[in-house]
Parts: C-alpha cells; structure tokens; sequence
C-alpha cells in the first residue's frame, strides 16, 4: 500500500512596499509579521508540521518561513532555492521532486501566481478548489495529500486551505 505524502504550498505572508526596494529584499509588513505565526500554529494543530522545507531566497519568504518555524515543536531543515522567486509549476514540481523518499511532509515557500497554480495543477479545478481559484492571499497555505511519491509527483488532492483571516491571532 502507497503511503500517504503530505504538500504544504506557503505564499509568503504580506510584504512591505514602503521603501523603494528591490522586489527581491521587500520584507514583511506589520500584518504579514503579525500572520506568519498563524500558519505555524495552524500546521502543528492540524499535525503536518513540514520534515523538509524548500523556500524561495527572497527575503519575504525567508522571513515568512522563520516566523511560521516559530511556532513549530522542531524546527525542519530549508534548502533556499533561487528557482522558487518566480517559479512556474514545472519549477516547483522540480523542488519537489528532489525531496527524499523518507520525507512524508515537504513544504515549498513561494510566490503567486506560481502557488495556486501548482496547487490547482495538482489537484485540478473543481468545487474543493473554488478558494484557491478565487484567491491565494498572502500568508495562506494549501494542504494537499497524495500517494505519488515524489520523484513522480503529478497529482495531490486539497485536504484543506488555510488563510490567516480565518484564525484568531
């Protein structure tokens, strides 16, 4: 029998667009420092805290990663990944399917429009995706289940959707 591999996509929590900063060393904004530890929260109650994490090398991912590891029991291994800042779905679906067969939970840290176009690649479109269709907010995250192992990962089922809104700080 297959076992069950767990996907967490990440979009980075809400940047700051005050300083006349490159796109790529944008942080994070009062509400985004404020959300990312949501996520984290989130991802150890629901019990899929991530055994490897990929992230994007820009800053507001990088910040978005340490605030929701915060919140983490243990804190997972990142590999920075340069491809993430700006991915397409074939360049996540590389980062993912680089993971090692014993990693169960695998969390990519990105950007839109790559996100939800991964995750609607995976898991198609249809009425359990309507939310990721309509929006993937800053700070939000989908959790998808498969049975594909990674190296030939092509399709994942959307177990849940998280946004920040729908939490209490």
């Amino acid at each position: 029998m297959d076992a069950t591999r767990w996907l967490i996509v990440l979009r980075h929590a809400k940047s700051d667009w005050s300083d006349n900063l490159p796109d790529h060393e944008r942080p994070l904004a009062p509400r985004g420092i404020r959300d990312a530890p949501r996520l984290g929260r989130w991802l150890t109650e629901a019990g899929h805290v991530p055994e490897l994490v990929v992230c994007s090398t820009a800053r507001r991912t990088r910040e978005t990663w340490q605030r929701v590891s915060d919140e983490l029991p243990a804190k997972p291994p990142v590999e920075y990944d340069e491809n993430l800042y700006g991915a397409d779905v074939a360049e996540f679906l590389n980062a993912a399917r680089r993971t090692p067969p014993e990693v169960t939970t695998l969390a990519l840290v990105g950007h839109e429009p790559g996100v939800s176009d991964l995750t609607l690649h995976l898991a198609g479109i249809g009425e359990d995706t309507r939310e990721v269709q309509t929006k993937f907010p800053t700070g939000a995250a989908a959790l998808l289940a498969t049975t594909d192992p990674w190296d030939a990962l092509t399709t994942a089922r959307l177990v849940a959707f998280f946004r920040p809104r729908d939490v209490s700080a």
